[in-house]
């Protein structure tokens, strides 16, 4: 079976196990009879992908999952726009420049409905914030029709290395993992279609933000392209770049580069809508920075980021703690809102609600702004330790006041 196929096949398994659950999962939830505490403020989040995910195939599953977020006191949604090398929304550009302007079973599934434009007009009855993921950022599989069409936008590592998992090696066991290829987002034309991604959903949506992850840099190992080797050369006296992926100054060159493309992302998006927020979803910075060149703290203090949510998927308490004190994210909590984002399970790796209450505790114990889980459909929606019924519960418990959403940035 190829890898289109395989692809396909877990879509159909997805959207299969979305069907079985919707007899188990009411799209109404009983009414608790806690009583609720004053008025809070605290960013509430959750991202809503596709991968081992059926909620956006389906118009009830959009429906249900926003009334049940709603519900239960969720006040932000981070929404999939970009995976895979499709988007999930009407688009211009990438009509333009791959032949297809939204996922294809997606378009077929909601008759050719916007389903971005679904999610906003139900969000906002509701007053969820909703800032549009982009969640591939500079990844695409092989097979994409982008990668076939555009080879020389591809970056490589040494030998002709072509890929990369797409997981850092402590969070293998939490997420689905696969090989990816990677857009090189040094070149120009690269650069061009990413930011034309971006903006259309800034002009054409009531949207509050737009959300980059660990995904929006470059793989140490990459960047022996003939593009990027040209580019090198041309400032540095001729000098090819080093054969060591880790030399600091090569490490250096490629990240500024990065951060500069950042910049342009940050002028472009306040250029046509000023009070839309760029947030970013990071591993934390020395991860970040080693294994993907994303300089995020560098971003933070030149003022490129309205809103940081660190992913910190850790099962052992004492690791997660670990993450939360580092300089990087003091500083960042010093300067702007900072989330945690915390995992909530997978398929195959589902996480006890006790662990889940126990990190929003350390989390709210440590003054951030904030909590995003990842991901929807294993909020309360899998088969799980406990039932779907028993966790929901707890987090209308953990969220018994309704929370206002911070609205300035903070200042030094």
């Amino acid at each position: 079976m190829n890898r289109v196929a395989r692809c396909c096949v877990s879509y159909l398994i997805c959207l299969g196990l979305v069907v079985a659950l919707a007899v188990f999962l009411p799209s109404s939830l009983p009414v608790y009879s806690q009583k609720t505490s004053p008025l809070t403020t605290e960013i509430r989040g959750v991202w809503i992908t596709n991968v081992a995910s059926g909620v956006l195939f389906f118009p009830w599953g959009i429906n249900r999952a926003i009334n049940q977020l709603s519900a239960l006191k969720f006040n932000t949604i981070y929404p999939v726009v970009w995976n895979r090398g499709h988007t999930f929304y009407k688009s211009p550009v990438a009509k333009m420049t791959i032949g297809s302007d939204t996922q294809l079973l997606l378009n077929f599934m909601h008759g050719g409905q916007d389903v971005l434009a679904k999610i906003v007009t139900l969000a906002k009855k509701k007053d969820l914030r909703v800032i549009p993921w982009f969640e591939y950022g500079f990844m695409t599989p092989h097979y994409s029709q982008l990668a076939r069409r555009y080879p020389s936008w591809l970056t490589i590592g040494q030998e002709g290395i072509n890929s990369i998992q797409d997981a850092p090696p402590e969070e293998i066991d939490n997420v689905l993992v696969s090989h990816q290829a990677w857009l090189n987002p040094l070149h120009p034309q690269v650069q061009k279609f990413i930011q034309g991604l971006i903006l259309e959903v800034v002009r054409d949506y009531d949207v509050d933000g737009i959300q980059f992850d660990d995904h929006f840099g470059m793989p140490v190992q990459f960047g022996y392209d003939r593009f990027t080797i040209k580019l090198y050369q041309q400032e540095h006296q001729g000098k090819s770049p080093p054969t060591d992926a880790f030399n600091s100054e090569w490490m250096r060159w490629r990240a500024d580069k990065i951060t500069g493309f950042m910049a342009e992302i940050y002028q472009a998006v306040k250029a046509v809508k000023p009070n839309v927020k760029i947030s970013l979803s990071p591993n934390y910075q020395a991860f970040a920075y080693r294994y993907y060149l994303q300089d995020w703290e560098t971003w933070v203090k030149k003022g490129l980021v309205n809103e940081l949510v660190l992913q910190v998927y850790r099962n052992d308490q004492n690791s997660f703690i670990a993450q939360l004190e580092l300089p990087s994210v003091k500083l960042a909590q010093s300067l702007i809102p900072v989330e945690i984002g915390i995992s909530t399970g997978t398929v195959g790796n589902p996480v006890k609600i006790a662990q889940i209450r126990e990190q929003v505790q350390a989390v709210r114990d440590r003054n951030f702004d904030g909590i995003s889980f990842f991901y929807w459909e294993s909020l309360w929606g899998y088969i799980v330790p406990e039932s779907p019924q028993q966790r929901r519960k707890a987090f209308f418990e953990m969220f018994n006041a309704k929370a206002v959403r911070l609205s300035q940035p903070k200042k030094l």
